[in-house]
């Protein structure tokens, strides 16, 4: 049985020790046939295969990814703000964003961290900065690949083990929080305020996507971290190479010399 299964059941077993033995086994059986009529199952053993010691899914190369994704995301909140027209507290927001996930990327490149951007050359498509449905469209979607990034980051760095992985995962989990916090503006903006960003109970990992306010609803998440590049070039963004629609080439280096660093961002580094 798998290790996200036991704890499953062992939750169920430790919620419900007021009731007799024989009815704890009866509910964890019912449970596990109702998972099962659901996939989830399979699911389950897809996670634990996902995160094995023989696949791509290393503290490195999930460092390494997270910051060139933290590029791309202040390329892209950087330019959107300047390009976009937006409406007071819109341009808070994307402010707010783009110098967040600047300081993101500096904490993991930092020697205390030490990830690696595979590229800080971006290809954006024109698209992205067309008009405030592809951009809010584009920010709803790829801060759902970074929130799914870093939970499995926060799964790898736990497993790994150790004080320093540790702190690793506890870095994951803040990131993700901000990432959510990013997705959520971004689908009230692209919704006209008409519909809520608060829509999750959980942060979505790796399950296929619910939410009817974004464009890639039904798109399934990814247990691989390179799924998180896959589903970037998939919207055609290119990383040092041009991506799949017409679009440009952005240096890191020459946009985040010109990111916004409004006041009111708190919380300037990770615990």
């Amino acid at each position: 049985m798998s290790e996200t299964l036991n704890y499953v059941y062992e939750t169920m077993d430790d919620v419900h020790k007021d009731k007799s033995a024989a009815t704890r086994r009866q509910m964890i059986a019912g449970t596990g046939a109702l998972l099962g009529t659901m996939g989830m199952l399979a699911w389950a053993d897809q996670a634990e295969a996902q995160i094995s010691e023989d696949s791509p899914n290393t503290v490195e190369n999930i460092l390494n990814i997270a910051a060139t994704a933290e590029v791309l995301a202040t390329i892209v909140n950087t330019v959107g703000g300047e390009r976009i027209e937006l409406n007071t507290l819109e341009r808070k927001n994307i402010e707010g964003a783009a110098f967040e996930e600047k300081i993101h990327y500096d904490v993991l490149i930092s020697d205390g961290v030490g990830g690696v951007p595979l590229t800080k050359t971006i290809w954006v498509p024109d698209a992205v900065f067309s008009n405030r449905t592809e951009f809010f469209g584009t920010l709803a979607v790829g801060d759902q690949i970074f929130i799914n990034a870093y939970l499995l980051g926060t799964t790898v760095f736990a497993r790994a083990g150790g004080s320093t992985n540790a702190r690793f995962a506890r870095f994951a989990a803040e990131f993700m929080s901000a990432e959510a916090v990013h997705r959520a503006l971004a689908i009230q903006s692209l919704s006209g305020n008409t519909a809520s960003g608060n829509d999750r109970v959980f942060a979505k990992f790796a399950q296929t996507e619910p939410a009817t306010t974004v464009p890639n609803t039904g798109q399934p998440g990814f247990f691989d971290i390179n799924g998180a590049v896959t589903q970037l070039q998939a919207a055609g963004f290119g990383f040092g190479e041009e991506g799949a629609t017409p679009g440009a080439f952005y240096e890191y280096d020459e946009v985040s010399a010109r990111t916004p660093e409004p006041s009111f961002v708190n919380t300037r580094s990770p615990s």
